[in-house]
């Protein structure tokens, strides 16, 4: 593992963390916050792909990478009308556990990356002490104070989203998926800087969707807000962007999918805390403490079940 391989891993965990903070920080409604953000992510696929001459995928592979850019979109959504209610720092910790628990319950079964029981049941109780972790994050100590409705409402979109952040994964990973061999055609594999561009594409195509349903109650495309947001979309876009580098295999200059992977997940920290003490979204003493045991156990859990391979 060479340092320039661990500086590139550190962007995401940066980018990552920081976009929540940065996004709620410029303000808006989550029509504004998703157009200016896709943007800003598409603007540097764009520079990505004349750069690189990775190329651009044709086919079911375009039509793959557009759909999981999609799945992001709607994910990130639900994740900022999440914001709207109870602020980042608390729905960072539970969007991140729904789709670490999400995406390796896929993995587990879907592409069988848990092999074995032992594995299986390792990676279960992991999954256990994730939703425990993000149950800790949330805890309120004067209930009085607590609004209850806010919370549960913030929960559900959560759980409407991850399915978006599934697709975000799982679309890329159809080649993958050997015990549909006969019934889903196979394509040439797709590497994650091809995959990029397109997926960026899927992402501005759902937030233009989503923002024009809104057209009725509010047409953010002549809102400065909206435009102020692509800089919280580069946030994303590099981040994205580098952690597809730092995935790559160890002997080709890359930290290994698992670190990588792992590695990233600390963004759910700086994301936490740079919205508790950089948007005022205050926690007393005994919530603060509950909060950082809750996000070491997610943390944790999730270097567990990256490991299970």
């Amino acid at each position: 593992m060479s340092a320039l391989a661990l500086l590139v891993g550190i962007i995401p965990v940066i980018g990552w963390g920081f976009f929540p903070t940065v996004s709620s920080k410029i303000g808006g409604k989550p029509a504004n916050q998703i157009l200016g953000a896709t943007i800003g992510a598409l603007i540097v696929g764009f520079v990505v792909f004349l750069v690189t001459g990775c190329g651009f995928p044709t086919g079911l592979n375009l039509f793959l990478g557009i759909l999981s850019g999609c799945g992001w979109g709607f994910g990130q959504i639900m994740a900022f009308k999440g914001y709207s209610l109870i602020g980042s720092s608390r729905v960072m910790p539970i969007t991140t556990a729904f789709q670490l628990i999400v995406t390796a319950l896929w993995g587990a079964f879907a592409l069988s990356s848990w092999p074995g029981v032992a594995n299986k049941v390792i990676g279960m109780i992991a999954l256990v002490v994730i939703i425990i972790g993000a149950t800790l994050t949330t805890w309120n100590e004067n209930k009085e104070n607590t609004n209850a409705a806010a919370l549960r409402k913030a929960i559900i979109y959560q759980l409407i989203g991850v399915i978006g952040y599934w697709l975000y994964s799982a679309a890329p990973q159809v080649e993958n998926l050997k015990w549909a061999e006969g019934f889903i055609p196979r394509t040439v594999p797709m590497s994650g800087l091809q995959a990029f561009l397109p997926q960026t594409i899927g992402m501005v195509l759902i937030a233009i969707i989503y923002c024009l349903t809104q057209v009725g109650k509010e047409n953010v495309f002549k809102e400065a807000t909206s435009y102020k947001q692509i800089i919280a979309g580069f946030f994303f876009g590099i981040a994205a962007l580098a952690y597809l580098v730092a995935a790559q295999p160890v002997e080709k200059g890359g930290l290994g999918l698992s670190t990588a992977f792992v590695l990233s997940q600390v963004s759910v920290v700086i994301a936490t805390l740079t919205g508790i003490y950089m948007l005022g979204q205050k926690k007393t003493h005994k919530e603060m403490v509950a909060t950082l045991i809750g996000l070491a156990l997610i943390i944790i859990a999730a270097a567990v079940t990256a490991f299970l391979n």
